[in-house]
This record gives structure tokens, C-alpha cells and sequence, in this order.
């Protein structure tokens, strides 16, 4: 409870104890239960307003909603940022490929001093004195028609359309599971609320216990019987506060923020309007959104591209290539020269290498088909999936509130047979089990029901709507 919340509980007991026993036990109980209300356990849903107890000096507090997080997760995440460098890589990889068609030049300097056996070209054979020799010389490479050449660099810039649709599932799978992840911090955070409530109702039920027994109206037993009661519940509530605690820390670890950071939700976990669909409609706006139908489409076209460019090693290649220079024994007597070629290249036979990388890039592309099938329906299983669990959760959680409601009425009858004294206290603790069920079971089927909300707007591509 907030410091609101704790005056308005103890004004509720002070209110109580000053009317004595002229009060009538079901207006006691009434008001008892619209305190336990008053510490959040509303039926609609659990505030998720997460104020620290006592805030760290000269630590940064930061307040995230739902949207917030996972937006705050595109950009901080290391597996995000990892497929962000794997395009650079794919650009580069595709600037390679088309360096390859382009024009290459090069130059070169040298000097050398040489001697000449004359035999070779006729004559006596006697060898030369040392003669100096100078050449400096560019010279021009161009691949005038490579059919490999330009499939190999098609395919690589398919190999960037490939990673930056890797990228985009990446960040949409990253922004799901951060929103899971704030979805069970919320639900750690409303448990902790929950086991606060049971502790408040536990101590007023002992302070019960205990005046009815000084009146004469209740047992050792019956005061011993709330006092466990009461430290199991505050045993729960430790349990709680420690998960939300580590809860608080997987967030932080899945946003890719510092743990140097004082969280704050600000989001509630309620039930909301959620637009009505058909299974074929919602089908449709998965098939026509999701990433994962379009990456996978530009990696067969990718395989495609690659088994066309060996097999086009099999075709002609022609490249020009031309040089022009100066050379001569000594530097200011240097003539220019040239020599311009054209070169057809032929492949015959290789080994019967290039038939393998054929064969290979063959088995690559039925691959790619088998993968494109299996992930239409993955798709379909993922969407029939979260919309039959948003279904099921509305109904669970309209269920729990009933259930809350009739268990707040059997533990409301059960104190006030225990205050008249027709019964133990062990009807009131079989009714507090039953209220704190019952709370759970609220707090599980919001999060299931918000979950879905999240897995659904994944399964058809459409979180940024979310």
C-alpha cells in the first residue's frame, strides 16, 4: 500500500475500535473488506504504480510504460544492435561483389639493371655489359561481360534485403519478449500488492481473535491459529517482494540498460478492448504482415540467385585489358609504349568441381522452400494460438473477478459467525485461503489475458499497434 492507503486503512480500524460493540459485526466486516480494497486489489485490474519504499541516493529514476520499454529496447538491446552490424557486413559483402564489374586500375614503378645472353636471338653467344633499365607503366582491367560475375553480385545485394529483414524480426521478437518481461513484472508487482492485503486482513482478523478472547468468546487456539496465519502470509510476502525485485532485474537486462537504475512502472495490468476477428481475418493480416514470410521469401530468391551464378560459370567470359607507359636506359630517353587485348575465357572442364557447387546450390534452394512452408505454418499455429488464448483469458479473467467477489462474501460470513461465536476461526482461515486464490487467479488471467494481447500482435506483425 502507498502512504494514502495506510491512512485510509488506519482510519477505517481507529473508526471501528472507537464505535465498540454497539457496531453490528456485518457493517465491521463491510468496512473491513472496502479497506482490503482500498490496498489494490480492485476487480478490474492491479495498479501497476511501483513507488520504491526508499529511493538510493544519487540514482536515476526512470519511469517506463509498456511502450516505452519495448521502444526503449530497439535501440538498447545487443542482439538488436548485433543484426544492425550484420547489414553493414551484407553492404560490404555486396560492395565486393560489385567492385568486381567495375574498372580496376593499377600502376607500377621499377628500375633494374640487366645483362643479356645473346644466344637466344642468334648470333655468337656472348653476354652483354650491364645495361640500367627503367619502366614506369598503368595499367586498365575491365570485365567487359561475366554472367557469374553479375548474378554473384545480384545475389548479394539480395543478401542485404535478407539481413535487414533479419533485423526488423529480430527487433520485433526483442520487443515482444520485453513486453512479456514488463508483463511479469507487473504481475510480480500486483502479487506483492495481493500478500500486503492479506497481511493487513490477517493482523485486523488477530486483533479479532485476540479481543474475543478476552471477552470470553474465543480460544488460545483460535489467537494461536490467526498467529501463524499471519506469519505465513508475511512469509509470503517476502517471497513476493524478492521475486519482484528480480523480475525488475530481467527487465532491465532484456531493455539493455544499466542496472544503476531505479524502475518504475507506470502501466496497468487491466483488461482492455480488444477488436473482434475471425480466424481467416486475423490469418489474412498475419500472411500480409509478418517479417518472417517476407525474409524468408528474399532467401530463396537469394538461394535462386546464387545456384544462377555458378551455373553460369559455364558461359563465356570477356575481359579488356590495356597498359600504356614509358620505358628506356635512362630516364630522360624513356619511350612510351602501350598494349591494348581482349581475352575470351572458356571453361571446359574443371574437375567436375563446378558440377558439385551446382548440385550443393541446388539443395540449397529446395531448402529454402521446405524452410518457407514450415514457417507459413509456424505463422498459423502462433496466430490460431494467442487468438483461442485471448479468447479463453477474457473469459478467465471475468470468471476471477467472480470468484474474488463471492470469497470476499464467504470470508465476510465466516468472521461474523466467528464473532458471534458460533463457529472457530478455522472457517475464517479457510476463507482467507480462499480470498488469497482467488486474488491470484485475478493477478494470473490479467497477465494471461495481456500476454495474449502481446503474442497476438506479434503473430500477425503488428506490434507497433499494439
Amino acid at each position: 500500500m502507498n502512504n494514502d492507503e495506510d491512512k485510509n486503512a488506519h482510519l477505517m480500524i481507529q473508526t471501528t475500535r472507537r464505535q465498540g460493540p454497539g457496531l453490528s459485526i456485518s457493517t465491521w466486516v463491510l468496512r473491513l473488506s472496502l479497506t482490503v480494497l482500498l490496498c489494490g486489489l480492485g476487480q478490474t485490474g492491479y495498479t501497476a504504480t511501483d513507488q520504491p519504499p526508499s529511493l538510493q541516493p544519487n540514482v536515476p529514476v526512470l519511469k517506463l510504460s509498456l511502450r516505452d520499454a519495448m521502444d526503449a529496447a530497439v535501440g538498447q538491446n545487443p542482439t538488436v544492435r548485433l543484426f544492425q552490424e550484420r547489414i553493414i557486413q551484407a553492404q560490404e559483402v555486396a560492395n565486393t561483389q560489385l567492385g568486381a564489374l567495375l574498372p580496376n586500375l593499377s600502376g607500377r614503378l621499377s628500375g633494374a639493371r640487366r645483362r643479356f645472353f645473346t644466344g637466344s636471338f642468334g648470333g655468337s653467344p656472348t653476354v652483354t655489359d650491364p645495361r640500367d633499365f627503367y619502366e614506369a607503366r598503368a595499367g586498365l582491367t575491365q570485365n567487359v561481360f561475366s554472367l557469374s560475375l553479375i548474378q554473384k553480385w545480384r545475389a548479394a545485394k539480395s543478401g542485404v534485403d535478407v539481413a535487414s529483414l533479419d533485423a526488423e524480426v529480430t527487433k520485433r521478437d526483442t520487443m515482444a519478449t520485453v513486453g512479456l518481461v514488463y508483463l511479469e513484472t507487473l504481475r510480480a508487482k500486483a502479487a506483492v500488492d495481493a500478500r500486503k492485503a492479506d497481511v493487513t486482513l490477517n493482523q485486523e482478523l488477530l486483533r479479532l481473535a485476540t479481543e474475543r478472547k478476552a471477552a470470553g468468546m474465543a480460544t488460545s487456539l483460535d489467537v494461536t491459529r490467526a498467529k501463524v496465519q499471519l506469519e505465513n502470509e508475511r512469509q509470503r510476502l517476502l517471497v513476493a517482494e524478492n521475486e519482484r525485485d528480480r523480475s525488475k532485474l530481467n527487465l532491465i537486462r532484456a531493455i539493455g540498460l544499466s542496472f544503476d537504475v531505479q524502475m518504475v512502472l507506470i502501466d496497468e495490468m487491466a483488461m482492455s478492448v480488444v477488436p473482434k476477428q475471425t480466424m481467416a481475418e486475423a490469418l489474412a493480416v498475419a500472411k500480409e504482415n509478418r517479417t518472417e514470410l517476407k525474409v524468408q521469401k528474399q532467401r530463396e530468391r537469394l538461394a535462386s540467385l546464387t545456384l544462377s551464378s555458378v551455373q553460369s560459370e559455364r558461359v563465356p567470359s570477356i575481359q579488356a585489358s590495356g597498359d600504356v607507359g614509358l620505358i628506356g636506359n635512362q630516364i630522360p630517353d624513356m619511350l612510351t609504349t602501350d598494349n591494348v587485348q581482349v581475352l575470351m575465357t572458356v571453361p571446359i572442364f574443371d574437375g567436375g568441381q563446378r558440377e558439385g557447387r551446382i548440385s550443393e546450390s541446388r539443395s540449397l534452394v529446395r531448402q529454402e522452400a521446405i524452410a518457407t512452408q514450415d514457417i507459413r505454418y509456424q505463422v498459423t499455429l502462433e496466430v490460431r494460438d494467442a487468438l483461442l488464448t485471448l479468447h479463453s483469458a477474457e473469459k478467465q479473467v471475468t470468471v476471477a473477478e467472480e470468484g474474488l467477489k463471492l470469497s470476499l462474501t464467504e470470508l465476510e460470513l465466516a468472521r461474523e459467525r466467528f464473532a458471534v461465536g458460533v463457529a472457530t476461526n478455522i472457517e475464517v482461515t479457510n476463507a482467507q485461503t480462499s480470498v488469497a486464490q482467488a486474488r491470484d487467479n485475478v493477478i494470473e488471467s490479467l497477465f494471461t489475458f495481456n500476454a495474449a494481447r502481446i503474442s497476438l500482435a506479434r503473430s500477425q506483425g503488428r506490434l507497433q499497434d499494439l
